[in-house]
């Protein structure tokens, strides 16, 4: 009995605890619902110890529709169902349809959008920022291309229109045929450069002309996977926001054609010495063909082995002849026009397009220093280039110039049999157009291809010896002496001549040399003259009657004269002695030819001027037109000088000019030591000047030595090798020209005697106060018929015998501020008249 009131022992697993832990138990494989597992049973032979009693078949009972596999009791919740959820075995790893064309969509669009950003995110190339360092290309007269320099690299823009349609047709034929339909990339094209360079064919870019533009732009060789994705979204924006020719033009501006030529003007210029637009089929062939590699395509050779002149030439015969084909080809070229090229263009010297040998190098400098002054730009800003210069520079007048120096200089001189006497001998000169100021030729020197820097026509420091009188001549003739009343004198007032001649300040009193005795000027000749007129000493250039006349004028109103025909302060001799009258001042031969065109214009002056117009990134530069004219002298005072400068050519030490055939008026200078020889001159059309010196160029500090014994000759004066060029050139220059007349002048001026005063005389009125017998100190009142006074206004510089109301007639001071004499300068010994050493910056453009 007690057996039966013990508690049965509790099989393991089995009881409440077995239904507790099957309601515990997460739904699993082979877990049904609880309501399907049947009552456990406390007792039975057959009880599961694992599972309560009955068969295993009670873990395995029916399930519903969601009991499939793991997770079936309840939907998977993860974002994407991978590994599938839904499968067993392999089939779990098997993605779905909806997965793959999911994540297809999904990368495509990452794909594009993250292009668009790229794309939105870059800038597209602009040609004239991607050249940034182009030439300086000067242009002559005609707007012919003269030379292309300057900047580090030899490139000119120009716009599509220029650009010939052979050239573009040779490009596209040879470069990509699809460029007028493509986006700007070309896939297929890519995919054959690939598969040719895999089966070990020729290396083929693949790129469009969009792409190789897109490289163009970037100046830097960095082959970084950041450039070339760049690259390519700037070629795809590219191709679909820009027209077709403003991306063919930036190609053609930027692609590098050999010879230092970046662009396709200056290879067009650096190839065949032409500009682009001139180009023939044939030549628009031959660069496309050099556009493959200069360094292999380019017949002047290259670098490496393989690139030797011979082994280029044929390749680029190779390649020109095939672009033509190509042409044919793909519709660009007629048949019939392609069997017109079967000879291989001629190519020009390889350095002729960019030298500037000859004359060139001066032009440039001289257009180069005006363009600087006008535009006010540092001499960085110049040579970082892109300047479209157009000069006033005539090339026919240029060479003509050159011809008759070099002629002259080969007859004239022998370094080999005379080298102590005939090296270092020096030309310069220019040549001026009468009515504008325009700077159609010069001559700097021999070249700077030959070693020669030092621009002869802009000279510095080279005096002008008697071509200065004129100017002492003119002041005189508008503001009189100081014995004259104010009067203007005639240049037949007449002057001791004799050689020796003591010269005395404006008191009256000798000039005293550095010894304290009277200074004494000299002449060229001792012959004793007397008394000449101003006239006959221009015409034999007598010194005496000019060292006096200057003190009897003033210095000041020389200087000022002088000035207002175009000298320069700066170059004007700023001592107020007698030499300053024969020349010791130094302006440059621009300048004194545009000076004595003051005097063939019948007083009208224009600055000279070398440059007609300037652009820049396609836009014009102000301040480039021509320099307005001003009066600097009245017409009768300017025609008077013209009519004594033709008679020195006709009479006097200007002889040798005779041979020009037509009106011309000069004046020949010849220094002390006979260190520098002049002759200016002009006809109504052209006013020239031609200088010679002589100095080495290659020492410090390139003093002038004497020209004694040069040529074979005792001494060079401005009526010899001067005069002989000058004819030259104005023989060459004018030719065909119709032959032109100065104007008559008519008198004017009173007539003075030897102390600067009027004497009587038919030609001079004289007052009804003035004595019978005038004195050096009689002080005449105007003549009735020049009267200007009570204007009651200032006297203008040209207006003689002008007397303002409130000053009672015109001062005859030095310097223009009053009537009081200036001190006496003190002379050098030994060199009276001579050459001074003062010097400075005395150039065209000061």
């Amino acid at each position: 009995m007690s057996e039966h009131r013990r508690k049965p022992p509790q099989p393991e697993g089995g009881g409440r605890a077995a239904a507790r832990r099957a309601a515990q138990q997460r739904p699993g494989r082979g877990a049904g619902p609880a309501r399907n597992v049947p009552t456990a049973s406390h007792s039975g032979p057959y009880a599961d110890p694992r599972g309560g009693p009955g068969s295993r078949g009670a873990r395995r009972a029916p399930q519903g529709p969601a009991g499939r596999g793991r997770g079936a009791g309840r939907p998977d919740k993860r974002l994407i169902n991978y590994p599938r959820s839904d499968k067993d075995g392999w089939q779990r790893f098997v993605p779905s349809w909806k997965l793959v064309g999911g994540t297809a969509l999904g990368f495509f669009a990452i794909v594009f959008a993250g292009a668009g950003i790229g794309i939105a995110a870059v800038d597209t190339p602009n040609p004239n920022l991607a050249a940034q360092a182009q030439n300086n290309v000067f242009y002559w007269a005609d707007d012919t291309q003269m030379v292309a320099t300057g900047g580090s690299m030899n490139r000119q823009i120009v716009p599509i229109d220029k650009i010939p349609r052979t050239m573009q047709n040779a490009v596209i034929a040879a470069e990509n045929e699809s460029f007028e339909t493509d986006k700007g990339v070309d896939p297929m094209g890519i995919m054959r450069a690939v598969w040719n360079m895999a089966k070990g064919g020729s290396t083929q870019g693949g790129s469009t002309i969009t792409q190789q533009y897109v490289k163009n732009t970037y100046l830097d060789s960095d082959q970084t996977l950041k450039r070339k994705v760049t690259e390519l979204f700037i070629s795809i924006r590219l191709g679909v926001s820009e027209e077709k020719d403003t991306i063919l033009a930036g190609y053609l501006n930027t692609a590098y054609y050999g010879r230092d030529a970046y662009g396709i003007q200056a290879a067009a210029r650096a190839y065949f010495g032409k500009d682009c637009w001139d180009l023939n089929p044939s030549e628009s062939a031959f660069l496309a063909a050099v556009l493959k590699g200069p360094n292999l395509y380019n017949p002047d050779g290259g670098v490496g082995d393989n690139a030797t002149p011979e082994e280029n030439t044929k390749r680029a015969h190779a390649r020109w002849a095939w672009v033509l084909d190509r042409e044919v080809a793909v519709g660009r070229m007629d048949k019939a026009e392609r069997e017109k090229y079967r000879e291989f263009p001629k190519l020009v010297d390889s350095e002729q397009a960019r030298s500037l040998a000859g004359q060139t190098g001066y032009l440039v400098e001289t257009a180069k220093q005006y363009v600087m002054k006008v535009a006010k730009l540092t001499p960085e800003q110049m040579a970082r280039g892109g300047y479209q210069i157009k000069t006033t520079f005539q090339k026919p007048k240029v060479d003509a110039l050159a011809k008759a120096v070099e002629d002259t200089r080969n007859d004239f001189l022998d370094e080999k049999a005379r080298p102590e006497y005939d090296t270092f001998v020096q030309f310069g000169a220019a040549s001026v157009d009468v009515k504008t100021g325009a700077i159609v030729a010069l001559y700097g020197g021999p070249g700077m291809d030959k070693k020669y820097f030092s621009n002869n026509a802009n000279t510095i420091g080279v005096p002008v010896g008697s071509t200065w009188k004129p100017y002492v001549l003119a002041a005189a003739m508008e503001y009189g002496t100081q014995n004259s009343g104010g009067r203007g004198i005639s240049p037949q007032s007449k002057y001791q001549a004799n050689d020796l001649t003591v010269i005395n300040n404006r008191d009256g009193k000798p000039l005293r040399d550095a010894s304290g005795k009277p200074f004494r000027q000299k002449n060229e000749s001792p012959y004793p003259y007397g008394y000449v007129t101003l006239h006959e000493a221009m015409e034999k250039s007598i010194n005496v009657p000019f060292a006096q006349l200057v003190f009897d004028v003033g210095h000041g109103k020389v200087r000022d004269v002088a000035k207002a025909t175009g000298i320069l302060d700066s170059s004007m001799n700023p001592n107020n002695d007698a030499s300053f009258a024969l020349g010791t001042s130094t302006p440059s031969a621009i300048r004194m030819a545009d000076s004595y065109a003051t005097f063939a214009s019948s007083g009208i002056h224009r600055e000279p001027y070398s440059v007609r117009s300037v652009q820049k990134d396609g836009r014009d530069l102000p301040g480039f037109e021509p320099p307005k004219e001003e009066r600097a002298m009245d017409d009768a005072i300017a025609d008077n000088v013209t009519k004594v400068l033709r008679n020195v050519v006709e009479n006097g030490t200007g002889t040798k000019a005779r041979k020009l055939g037509r009106p011309a008026a000069g004046k020949t200078g010849t220094t002390d030591e006979n260190k520098s020889a002049w002759f200016v001159g002009y006809t109504p059309e052209l006013s020239t000047s031609v200088a010679l010196f002589r100095t080495d160029p290659n020492s410090k500090e390139k003093e002038l030595m004497s020209m004694k014994g040069v040529g074979g000759t005792d001494s060079i004066h401005g009526g010899d090798i001067p005069a002989v060029i000058w004819t030259a050139y104005m023989k060459d220059a004018l030719k065909g020209a119709p032959v032109k007349q100065f104007p008559e002048p008519e008198d004017i001026g009173v007539i003075a005697d030897g102390a600067g005063a009027p004497s009587p005389s038919p030609s001079a009125v004289p007052s009804p106060s003035a004595s019978a017998s005038p004195s050096p100190s009689a002080s005449p009142s105007p003549s009735p018929s020049r009267s200007r006074g009570g204007t009651g206004r200032p006297c203008k510089p040209w207006e003689l015998y002008c007397i303002p109301d409130d000053s009672g007639g015109v001062d005859g001071g030095s310097d223009g501020s009053s009537g009081s004499p200036s001190p006496s300068p003190s002379v050098r010994p030994g060199r009276p008249g001579g050459v001074t050493s003062w010097g400075g910056s005395t150039g065209f453009t000061g």
